[in-house]
């Protein structure tokens, strides 16, 4: 199996990082991408969703029972 990137949650940059510390307790490496920023820095508007956290594919399993009770936390 190629190990490669997956989005596994997306939302405010504020939201996405939360998750990411989390994430980093159980020693699953993330990436934030995080287009509003980019947006701002190109000149042009994103929507205030558009920050993504992502995990290589190999880690979904392991990262999803976190990501489930974190939306639970969090009302969504």
């Amino acid at each position: 199996m190629t190990k490669e990137h997956v989005t596994i949650f997306s939302g405010s940059s504020i939201i996405v990082r939360g998750l990411q510390n989390r994430l980093d307790d159980l020693k699953i490496n993330s990436i934030i991408k995080d287009r509003v920023e980019s947006a701002r820095l190109g000149g042009f508007g994103e929507t205030r969703s558009a920050v993504e956290l992502m995990i290589l594919n190999v880690d979904v399993e392991k990262a999803q029972p976190i990501v489930d009770a974190y939306k639970a936390e969090i009302n969504l």
